[in-house]
């Protein structure tokens, strides 16, 4: 039988454990039970054929590698764990401000106004807001005149073209830019208040509920007001 050099064992962190770690699973191979293995593998191993050193330790190399995968993939559950319990108590102080998300439609209180700010990918000489009712009727346009590539911010006071207050309710924001000849729609950031927070399943993260928009992802959200 080949000669096994056990110190380059120990130098891998495989020594022989006297104590199996208790995992509540009594298939589960722990490296001490491994080793005795790989000792009554040597054992009975055909003489003709020996085992030689290299693939002794390569075969203890694979057990190791395995082990330190299922540890990796323990460590990250938890960690993942950890970031979802953080994220739902930053949410939680979130309830009651507002927020700038990607929304299409806002939310006009009673005596309030709707505040945004929209992304324009170049300069513009005609930038424009207009704001339609629940039926789609054009109530309101915002000119916003020349403005130069970025963030643009704009508001709503809730007033008709006739200068009359609208009912409060929802309503359809809507802004535009003449770039090149051609008038081009722009996305939008609008004002919301969070009214809740819900923790989704895995993948989805933390959910923002506005007050009468519907809901979004915190990740989405672009500023906390």
């Amino acid at each position: 039988m080949a000669n096994v050099d056990f110190s380059r064992i120990q130098s891998l962190g495989l020594a022989q454990q006297d104590k199996v770690k208790d995992t509540g699973k009594e298939s589960d191979l722990a490296q001490g039970d491994f080793l005795k293995l790989m000792v009554t593998q040597l054992n009975n191993q055909d003489p003709l054929e020996p085992m030689d050193n290299g693939d002794f330790l390569g075969q203890i190399a694979q057990f190791s590698t395995v082990t330190g995968i299922e540890g990796l993939q323990t460590s990250f559950s938890d960690f993942a764990s950890s970031l979802s319990s953080d994220q739902a108590l930053q949410g939680a102080g979130l309830i009651g401000r507002s927020v700038f998300a990607p929304l299409s439609d806002g939310l006009l209180t009673e005596g309030g106004s709707i505040s945004g700010e929209l992304t324009l990918p170049t300069s513009s000489g005609d930038v424009s807001v207009k704001i339609t009712d629940s039926s789609g009727q054009l109530i309101k346009t915002i000119s916003l005149g020349t403005q130069a590539a970025g963030s643009v911010p704009f508001n709503w006071d809730g007033t008709l073209e006739n200068g009359e207050l609208a009912p409060a309710g929802s309503y359809s924001i809507n802004a535009q830019a003449l770039i090149d000849g051609q008038n081009f729609e722009l996305d939008t950031n609008l004002l919301a208040e969070v009214d809740s927070v819900t923790l989704a399943s895995a993948g989805k993260g933390l959910q923002l509920n506005l007050k009468g928009l519907g809901s979004v992802s915190f990740s989405d959200v672009s500023r906390i007001q």
